[in-house]
């Protein structure tokens, strides 16, 4: 029995500190991945730079402690999320690295909207200004993406894949019949004939004039689409748009080489080989790809700046809040980010601020404060605008005071409406058997109880600030634009425009992208050399980690995945009772494909 006790306990440690070992060789694995992941990549003769898309775009990327981690647990390379900050750095630094011989486009797919693809196209295009060769390949291409690669020299395809070229249409959803079957009315209070946003959960179709609008910009944005890839594939418009009404990927893969869509039909398993020919690499020889993770690491050839000036780029993306609560990733948080410019305008080593927004919009105070505090660091220097996917509604009131806005063609804004939305939910309390009672000192103390719906004193209160609120939004655009309050009634009635539209109405100055908004802050500040600094500061992989909540990461990727593109409109019902009850935003994605 002595020694059955000694083994067991022999047995029972020997357990445990293996358990011990094996946990500090998974630490030490894991943060030697971490560390190795910021090592500066050392760049090879003859090296092709791999721009391998399949998953999600954003403006620039944070660290996500609880992804990671899942990934490397999982060991699920395949979600994937994009900074474009780093796509663009990474394209101009494969642009003057003599090392580098061209890009090769892996065309999966891309979450993303297509202000953000141009700006990768263009910057595609500069890049071919130094000789180099850009190759895309897909199995099979979506419209967007193939939008994208038709700037390459040469367009590979799949003998058996698909070229997807058919046109853009917009499908919101509705709930309002949703909505009536569970007992839940929407009361709607609003100011602009176009502001569309409240349709979904108030028609069941799309109203004539946001029909109007809606089918403006995507002809806009088609238009764009179109003479780009004309002008790259050197085809008319006409035969591009033939292509489109004959859906050609459902012909074989032959007619869209035969098209003029695509150069060449090839397995992915030949595709190396066509690049050391692109190369003018000797089969047998290597030819090192550097993905984006590499292409990060490397260090650009430029002298460094000795000046002390910085110019500082802001990034606002996703809709603008009021305060923080729970998840804040993908949120322009109003009074964090009036804390943020206030702080650069005491910087005096800053000379001049891009903003750079990318915004639907979202809480029409938190829009106030924000363009308060863009007002009040524009007096003290320079503030350029550049303007991403959307800076539509509370993204255009953020942005109109800036002293220069640019946008890309394609990018949606405009949209100078507001709305009120609060939800009734007496019948649904009947139907589950609910009842309330009210005892209150004076006539309006149970405003917004959401088991009634509002009396017609409470609605006349409603719209009055509504109408108030509009009325404000009109006068800050008037005031940033330079332009009379009846002008900008003309063009508000919360519509939505494309960029290049904006531009002629005087909403925007100049179509460009960040390139051009640094190149204006430069000039502006007068300042010729500069460092560039990027803000709000990231938190390292620690500060994150500190800071995450598994619990939400593990819920919204869950929704995600469940809901795919419908999670947005889902996340915002969810979360409706934390939300500004007076709203400048433009609808959820209109399902623009």
């Amino acid at each position: 029995m002595k020694d059955f006790f000694k083994f067991t306990l022999a047995t029972v440690t020997g357990i445990v500190l293996s358990g011990i070992v094996l946990f500090i060789i998974g630490i030490v694995t894991f943060f030697g991945i971490m560390s190795s992941s910021e090592t500066e990549t050392i760049v090879r003769e003859n090296s092709v730079m791999l721009l391998n898309l399949n998953g999600t775009l954003v403006e620039r990327t944070e660290e996500s402690p609880m992804k990671v981690i899942s990934g490397f647990l999982s060991n699920r390379p395949d979600d994937n999320t994009y900074g474009l900050d780093d796509i663009l750095a990474s394209i101009a630094k494969a642009k003057e690295n003599d090392d580098i011989k061209g890009i090769y486009i892996q065309a999966h797919s891309l979450s993303t909207s297509y202000a953000s693809l141009q700006a990768i196209r263009n910057a595609l295009a500069d890049f071919k200004k130094s000789g180099k060769f850009i190759v895309s390949y897909a199995d099979s291409y979506t419209q967007k993406l193939y939008y994208l690669s038709s700037v390459a020299d040469k367009v590979l395809l799949n003998p058996k894949g698909m070229l997807e070229w058919r046109g853009i249409a917009s499908t919101p959803i509705f709930y309002k019949d949703l909505l009536q079957k569970i007992g839940v009315e929407m009361q709607i209070f609003k100011v602009g004939t176009y502001k569309s946003a409240v349709e979904p959960f108030n028609s069941t179709e799309m109203s004539p004039a946001n029909r109007e609008q809606v089918s403006a910009f995507i002809g806009s944005i088609w238009e764009q689409m179109v003479s780009d890839v004309a002008q790259s594939r050197h085809l008319p418009k006409d035969s591009l748009q033939a292509y489109a009404d004959r859906l050609l990927m459902f012909h074989p893969a032959e007619e869209s080489v035969s098209s003029g869509l695509a150069d060449t039909l090839i397995y992915r398993n030949d595709v190396k080989d066509f690049l050391k020919k692109m190369a003018k690499v000797d089969k047998d020889d290597s030819l090192p790809l550097l993905g984006l993770d590499e292409m990060i690491n490397i260090k650009r050839n430029v002298p460094k700046d000795k000046s002390g000036h910085i110019i500082a780029v802001y990034y606002a993306a996703g809709e603008i809040v009021d305060a923080a609560g729970g998840d804040t990733e993908g949120l322009i948080i109003g009074n964090e980010v009036s804390k943020d410019l206030a702080k650069l305008k005491e910087n005096d080593d800053i000379k001049a601020v891009v903003l750079r927004v990318n915004s639907p919009g979202g809480s029409a105070f938190a829009s106030e404060q924000i363009w308060h505090a863009v007002k009040e660091l524009k007096a003290k220097k320079p503030v350029i605008v550049s303007m991403g996917d959307y800076a539509a509604s509370g993204g255009y009131y953020i942005s109109c005071i800036a002293d220069t806005i640019l946008a890309e063609p394609t990018t949606l804004t405009g949209s100078i409406g507001i709305f009120g939305m609060v939800p009734n939910a007496q019948e649904l309390a009947r139907k589950i058997g609910v009842t309330y009672d009210v005892v209150k000192t004076n006539k309006f103390a149970d405003f917004g109880n959401l088991m009634r719906p509002f009396n017609d004193d409470e609605k006349a209160l409603m719209q009055m600030m509504i109408n108030q609120g509009y009325n404000t939004f009109v006068g800050r655009c008037a005031e940033g634009r330079g332009m009379s309050k009846e002008a900008i009634e003309k063009i508000a009635e919360g519509r939505v425009w494309t960029g290049k539209k904006a531009k002629e109405l005087g909403l925007v100055d100049l179509l460009g992208g960040m390139d051009k908004a640094l190149e204006i802050a430069a000039k502006k500040a007068n300042v010729k050399t500069y460092t560039v600094i990027s803000y709000p500061n990231k938190k390292d992989f620690f500060e994150a980690l500190l800071g995450s909540e598994s619990s939400n990461y593990i819920e919204t990727q869950l929704l995600n995945s469940k809901l795919g593109s419908y999670y947005k409109e889902f996340e915002w019902i969810k979360n409706i009772s934390e939300r500004s009850m007076i709203q400048a935003r433009i609808p959820f994605d209109p399902g623009i494909k």
